[in-house]
């Protein structure tokens, strides 16, 4: 089943009856991705996803407005601007990174529109009150990744760890979560390094991290520029497995690391590695319909992560339009009330990264089904079991 007949027939189940005057109206969906700047393979990759979408949501026809923040939170928060306040969409799809979405959520709480956000970051929706009310997420959380992590790193005999994460909110949220679940595990983090997305060098905290003699490395970075400090570990002579997180999975990451990132062991979703995904993973058949579809518009071994999540937006969509359209029409104050009501009520919705299950309290929805590992092996994005 292709992509597109996929996303069809959860609209279809979504959809109710309509008024004539309804059937007319347009949904406006706002897009602030980083399509340019150091996480333009996270943000092109969702562009490409969100191109792929069918041209109705629910009946309704859909308007998109893409725009570009250069992976700079400062232009993020005027482009939020400009879609909530002068283009009047009903909802906000961006941005891919986690200090934008940070800085998002001022502009969108006061516009009352709501927000999915491409970011892993929980800081964006939790706690549930203020701002955060008005922001959901697509991407599993840093949480769950840091569980799944440390729990293959435990099995597998870890019992040190070097820590190298980005200077900024990406690299403070796995800090956080990944020291709670290394205690959990009996594992020691014992160096703690950080870098910018925008470094050249990173050879000082790379001879700090092996001087520490860990059993393995953590790299908490995303894109391409998570690849530096890699390449400069194997370089130094670092002896050891090292983990990245899974802000990695773009083909941008392999084909830039080349031979220095074989090997590496990282907490994904199902897209990334769904033609090795178990068979009864209940989320394979929509992550292979997602992958098939994209490989054959943007060419084989294409997909990331990032696009399975922008593609796991219009099922999102589909299902709270169908039952916000019951209270109001698109364009109006009280239908992007209801659609952020209705949001919060996915029950066992199907998306190619994982099952969504949402309420008041949880604007993310995906538990561990939507957590598996994998590791780059021969040049790919492959599943590793527990």
């Amino acid at each position: 089943m292709t992509l597109p007949a996929l996303l069809r027939r959860v609209a279809a189940g979504a959809a109710v009856a309509l008024t004539c005057a309804a059937a007319h109206a347009d949904l406006k969906v706002g897009v602030d991705l980083s399509t340019t700047g150091p996480a333009a393979a996270i943000g092109l990759s969702s562009k490409n996803a969100i191109l792929m979408w069918p041209k109705t949501i629910a009946g309704q026809n859909v308007q998109v407005t893409l725009l570009d923040d250069g992976s700079d939170p400062g232009a993020a928060v005027r482009n939020i601007r400009r879609l909530v306040s002068e283009d009047k969409v009903d909802v906000v799809i961006g941005p891919n990174i986690t200090p934008a979405a940070l800085a998002a959520l001022d502009p969108i709480a006061a516009a009352q529109t709501p927000m999915i956000t491409l970011i892993g970051s929980n800081a964006v929706v939790e706690p549930q009150e203020g701002a955060r009310t008005w922001a959901f997420r697509m991407a599993q959380g840093d949480r769950a990744m840091a569980d799944v992590i440390t729990r293959y790193m435990a099995n597998h005999g870890v019992k040190t760890v070097g820590f190298i994460g980005f200077a900024d909110s990406y690299g403070d949220s796995w800090l956080n979560e990944f020291t709670r679940f290394a205690a959990l595990r009996q594992i020691r983090i014992v160096a703690t390094e950080r870098f910018n997305r925008t470094d050249a060098s990173v050879t000082g905290q790379a001879l700090k991290l092996i001087a520490a003699r860990p059993d393995a490395i953590l790299i908490a970075g995303a894109g391409t520029p998570a690849v530096l400090p890699q390449r400069t570990l194997i370089e130094r002579g670092y002896p050891g497995p090292i983990y990245q997180t899974h802000g990695i999975a773009t083909p941008e990451f392999i084909r830039l690391g080349g031979k220095d990132v074989e090997g590496t062991l990282f907490p994904t979703q199902p897209v990334v590695v769904a033609r090795t995904l178990p068979a009864d993973h209940p989320a394979r058949k929509a992550a292979l319909a997602f992958v098939d579809a994209y490989d054959a518009k943007y060419g084989p071994g294409s997909v990331t992560q990032f696009a399975g999540d922008a593609a796991g937006v219009y099922p999102r969509l589909a299902d709270a339009v169908g039952r916000a359209l019951k209270t109001a029409q698109p364009g109006t104050p009280a239908f992007r009330v209801a659609l952020r009501h209705e949001l919060e009520r996915a029950h066992e919705l199907v998306v190619p990264n994982g099952i969504v299950n949402t309420s008041e309290q949880d604007h993310v929805g995906l538990d561990q089904r939507a957590s598996v590992m994998g590791i780059v092996k021969h040049g790919e994005f492959v599943f590793l079991s527990q």
